[in-house]
Formats: structure tokens, C-alpha cells, sequence
């Protein structure tokens, strides 16, 4: 009580004191009167914070053994039964199996908490990619080194490509030349030449090996009194002149359906 009485009156004393300077101070027009002004608030908070440091209140006082003791009632511990063990490492009763569950479920009230988020795919912070070992290629060189790279099947492949193609040019610039020998009055229909009945794809390779034959000059095609195209060999000598009068050929680009084809 005596304490208090003193910081009961500590407290007026400084509440006076500054009411007193409120007055002194109030029209600060000089330097001297502004120093002194300061210098009584750096006082005044002096006696401020010793006055704070000397406050206790025993209300925010914390007990962590009887709050331990209300835990452990609440929790239900069982003080009756005896321990065997020594008396110093007894707790002094015993928790039953589900103490900290029930403790847990009534704190829980308590904190709220957004659930957790559990990632489909892992967490966004991840490990930084390893660091691939750079591979040095080798340059190509021009010339013919670039050829011998091929793999061999794929080379071979080609190169049976190549044969089939060149066969069946020369089988159907054969048939060509055979029925133009045996009857040189009629004219070949390209279409009729060209066209399979039974296969659409059988009928684009046709003419696509056509087109080898009238490009090389072994044939030539023309326009009959109907407009449709017709198709004959080409003889020795017109052969060797359209060789060498190459700006004379024309290029056709041929558009054929399924539609059409049927």
C-alpha cells in the first residue's frame, strides 16, 4: 500500500509538472525557450518509463504449474491407483489412452485453421532440373561424307524404290509402243491408258509413271476433237529434237477425285 501511495503520488507530481510546463511553454517564440523545452520532455519521459518499469500487475502473471494442473484434470488423469516404480520418477497418476486426443478436439475450437492443401502433382517448390550433359556433334562435312552417313537399310530402301519406279516406267512405255505398233491409226486415251478400275491409288501411280515417260520424251500427249487428252510414242528423231528444244515442253498439273476416278 505504501508502494502504491508513493506512485499514486509520483504520478500527480508529474501530471502537475507538465501542466505547469504546458503554460511556460506555450509560446515558444526564442531559441533558448525551445531548448528548454526539450529538455524538460526528455525529463518527463525519464520519469515516465521508471514509473512503467515499477508497475506490476499480478493479473497477467502466468502459473505454468497450476495451468498444467487444470490440463491434467481436464485430461482426467487418475490419481488413485499406485505406482510401482520409484516415488522421485512417478508423475502421480496416470492419463487415460485418448487424454491428448480429448485435448486436442477442445483446442481445436480454438485455432481456426483453413485445412491443408494437398498438390495432385507434388508441391510447386520443386528441386531444379538437373543439368544435362552437353553432347558435342560432330559437324558434317560438304561433299560426299554427308551420303555416307545413310543408314544402310534405309539406302537400300530407296535405291528398291528407285528400281520399282524404273521398271514399271519401262513396262508401260512397253504396253505403249506394243499397241501403237499393232494398230498406229487408233488413238491411246490417256485415261483409258492410265485409269485402273478396281484401284483409285493404282491409278495415281499410273500417272505419276506416265509422267516420267512424257518427261524424258519417249511419249507426248495431245487433244483429240473432244478435247480429251490422247497419248503416243514419241519416234526416234522427234525424240532427239525435244531434247534439245527443252523450252518447247509444258508442264500440266492433272486434279483427280475419287468422284471423278469411280
Amino acid at each position: 500500500e505504501n508502494r502504491e501511495d508513493m506512485l499514486s503520488s509520483k504520478s500527480n507530481r508529474l501530471t502537475e509538472a507538465l501542466e505547469e510546463a504546458n503554460k511556460l511553454f506555450s509560446g515558444v517564440s526564442r531559441a533558448r525557450e525551445a531548448a528548454l523545452d526539450a529538455q524538460f520532455l526528455v525529463i518527463a519521459s525519464n520519469l515516465g518509463k521508471e514509473k512503467a518499469n515499477e508497475l506490476r500487475s499480478e493479473m497477467t502473471a502466468f502459473d505454468s504449474l497450476a495451468f498444467a494442473e487444470d490440463l491434467l484434470t481436464f485430461m482426467g488423469i487418475n490419481r488413485t491407483e499406485e505406482n510401482d516404480s520409484d516415488a522421485e520418477s512417478t508423475s502421480g497418476g496416470y492419463l487415460p489412452s485418448n487424454a491428448w486426443h480429448k485435448l486436442g478436439e477442445e483446442t481445436e475450437k480454438y485455432f481456426r485453421r483453413a485445412p491443408s492443401f494437398h498438390y495432385m502433382l507434388g508441391s510447386f517448390k520443386s528441386d531444379p532440373p538437373v543439368p544435362r550433359q552437353r553432347i558435342e556433334r560432330q559437324k558434317k562435312s560438304a561433299g560426299g561424307e554427308g551420303k555416307r552417313a545413310m543408314p544402310a537399310q534405309l539406302k537400300k530402301m530407296e535405291e528398291s524404290h528407285q528400281e520399282a519406279t524404273e521398271k514399271e516406267v519401262e513396262r508401260i512405255l512397253g504396253l505403249l509402243q506394243t499397241h501403237f505398233k499393232n494398230d498406229p491409226d487408233t488413238p491411246i486415251s490417256f485415261f483409258d491408258l492410265v485409269i485402273d478400275p478396281n484401284s483409285f491409288a493404282r491409278t495415281v501411280e499410273n500417272i505419276f509413271h506416265v509422267s516420267f515417260i512424257i518427261r524424258d520424251g519417249f511419249a507426248r500427249l495431245k487433244l483429240d476433237g473432244d478435247k480429251l487428252p490422247i497419248i503416243e510414242p514419241s519416234k526416234d528423231n522427234e525424240r532427239k529434237v525435244g531434247n534439245h528444244s527443252a523450252g518447247a515442253r509444258n508442264q500440266v498439273v492433272l486434279s483427280l477425285s475419287h468422284r471423278e476416278w469411280k
